[in-house]
């Protein structure tokens, strides 16, 4: 009976010692901003999983940060794409606890919500393009992608430089994303020679612009450039091919996507074309890998983001061992003085929070699917 209780004080003892291993074990929360419902969805849950790859790689791994097993936990919350939504989702990672937020997604979100996630000294990576973001001269806030200074004014280059086009028009959503790329766009278009014969505004709700398209066709226009997202940018091809004008549809990141295929069938070819940051995936060094794994993961492909949320995640997590520390402020600290090298790119930040160097990308459709054309 004594030998019994003896192996019994003896298993309990284990359990209290691997229950205190456990216990000592840093929990490390990992915030995620971004649309995961509504017309942008698809786009919201492509970026979540580019991150909770990027958690469950670095879980099953094992992490050690200052000597203590760290595990990084994903909280997701859908921000609907919308301003006050995107705020009342920055308060409430903020009040559970999170010091490490990817996204959000939207520059319509993301400017407004920037203050509460300073606030809090959390450390923010976002893909919104709009400069506005990081010229609001938030501490620990990084831009993990090219501005719309790069890719409108890229596209405008593309567009005068390859395409030879000499009269084009721009369409904006008024969204502060839409607004900031269209504005880049029509700025480097003019540089560059071409006449901007018309500038019309629609919203991220629409999906009849029959009326805009008419005025345009009227004025004879090569070009129409979108600042916008895929839900509309679809049924905008569509319209354009319907109406018999004989433009091209160019557009940026939000546009370079299998939704924009899906959404204008076979009116989304060659004649759209869009601008992404970052250098071609299956380029990339560790490109095709990260392709591969995403798709046996998830059973799909890698969209638009992906392997930035990807990157972003392990860009934290180096910054943590470089400090030797999990505290936001040091680790932010280290992400500003430092480099990462991942899927995406080369992650260095100048003194406003924007990468240092971030290529774009030309894509045009085939088979509904983006295509890649050049770096530019």
């Amino acid at each position: 009976m004594k030998h019994k209780q003896v192996a019994g004080a003896l298993a309990l003892a284990g359990m209290a010692v691997a229950l205190g291993a456990a216990a000592q074990d840093t929990v490390v929360k990992i915030g995620h901003s971004g649309p995961l419902s509504g017309a942008q969805a698809f786009s919201g849950k492509d970026n979540e999983n580019g991150a909770r790859l990027a958690i469950e790689e670095l879980n099953a791994k094992g992490v050690t940060v200052g000597g203590k097993k760290v595990k990084f936990e994903l909280v997701s919350e859908d921000d609907q794409g919308d301003p006050k939504a995107g705020v009342s989702v920055a308060q409430k990672l903020a009040d559970g606890g999170v010091k490490y937020v990817v996204g959000p997604y939207n520059s319509g979100v993301a400017i407004p919500a920037a203050r509460v996630y300073s606030n809090a000294g959390m450390v923010v990576a976002s893909v919104a393009s709009n400069p506005k973001l990081t010229q609001q001269g938030y501490k620990n806030l990084f831009r993990v992608n090219a501005s719309d200074t790069q890719l409108g004014s890229k596209m405008a280059l593309y567009a005068a430089k390859e395409l030879k086009v000499k009269n084009v028009a721009v369409i904006d959503d008024r969204t502060a994303f839409g607004q900031g790329l269209a504005e880049e766009f029509k700025k480097q278009a003019r540089a560059s020679g071409m006449t901007v014969a018309g500038h019309e505004y629609t919203t991220d709700k629409s999906v009849d612009f029959t009326p805009i398209l008419t005025r345009l066709k009227s004025k004879k226009v090569e070009a129409i450039f979108f600042g916008g997202y895929a839900p509309q940018g679809g049924p905008m091809a569509r319209q354009i091919r319907q109406l018999g004008l004989n433009a091209k549809l160019l557009g940026g990141d939000t546009i370079c996507t299998a939704e924009m295929g899906k959404l204008g069938g076979d009116a989304v070819g060659p004649n759209v074309l869009c601008s992404q940051g970052g250098a071609l995936l299956d380029k990339a060094a560790s490109g095709p890998a990260f392709k591969a794994k995403f798709k046996k993961r998830f059973n799909a492909e890698p969209d638009v983001y992906a392997a930035s949320y990807y990157d972003a995640v392990n860009l934290y997590v180096q910054a943590m061992q470089q400090a030797n520390s999990v505290d936001p402020a040091k680790v932010g600290a280290a992400i500003a003085a430092g480099s990462y090298q991942g899927v995406a790119g080369t992650y260095a930040f100048d003194a406003k929070g924007d990468m240092k160097s971030s290529p774009v990308t030309i894509f045009t459709f085939k088979g509904g699917q983006p295509a890649a054309i050049t770096s530019y």
